[in-house]
């Protein structure tokens, strides 16, 4: 099994937040930012830890323990981010958690517990529920890079689809739920009534 301390974390804020209308990852949650909310969580369980942002994307002043990294080319979406987190990442990481910015209830149990199925042959760890995959917010591979540059030289920029194509471990909900039983990690904020419902739930999962 993959220890804690052998994966880093990469956390994606580059989305054009168009249902949101305004940038999630610099939203008010409680005393923090978004950005800063999940940033604090990853590295309570993951390090080294890169923030992937658009080129010309304006970020608060993060710790200096994170590596901020700029995505090589806008507009190409979330495996464009994970190919720049990994390569920002120190060549001997074996594998990232990665996780979007919009995931205010992100559990650190969680984390833990997905790196902890991560076996040998497996390329990836992808939480998965009635069906339907939950790409950020799972463990991949760092030497999953050059498959990713290879379809993006393709305009191929599914990252469901790329999953289905590499050895990857489904986790499906009910194992989820031990660590998580009502699957708060995967509650994102993508409108501003969601928002709204986010704060007046509060901080607290």
């Amino acid at each position: 099994m993959q220890h804690a301390t052998a994966c880093g974390g990469i956390l994606l804020c580059g989305g054009e937040s168009r249902r949101m209308g305004e940038p999630k990852a610099a939203l008010r949650f409680g005393s923090e930012t978004l950005l800063e909310r999940l940033a604090r969580i990853l590295r309570e369980v993951v390090e080294p830890l890169v923030v992937v942002a658009r080129p010309d994307q304006p970020l608060a002043v993060l710790p200096a323990e994170i590596t901020v990294a700029r995505d090589r080319h806008d507009g190409r979406g979330p495996l464009e981010a994970i190919a720049t987190g990994i390569l920002a990442l120190p060549v001997e990481t074996g594998a990232a958690f990665i996780a979007s910015c919009d995931l205010p209830w992100l559990r650190p149990e969680w984390i833990r517990f997905l790196i902890a199925q991560l076996e040998p042959a497996d390329e990836a760890v992808i939480p998965r529920v009635d069906g339907v995959a939950q790409p950020l917010a799972g463990i991949y591979r760092t030497t999953l890079v050059s498959a990713i540059d290879a379809r993006l030289a393709r305009d191929e920029r599914s990252v469901h689809t790329f999953l289905g194509t590499i050895r990857t471990r489904w986790i499906e909900a009910a194992a989820l739920r031990t660590v998580d039983p009502e699957l708060e990690s995967l509650i994102n904020v993508n409108t501003p009534a969601e928002y709204a419902a986010a704060l007046q739930r509060g901080s607290r999962p």
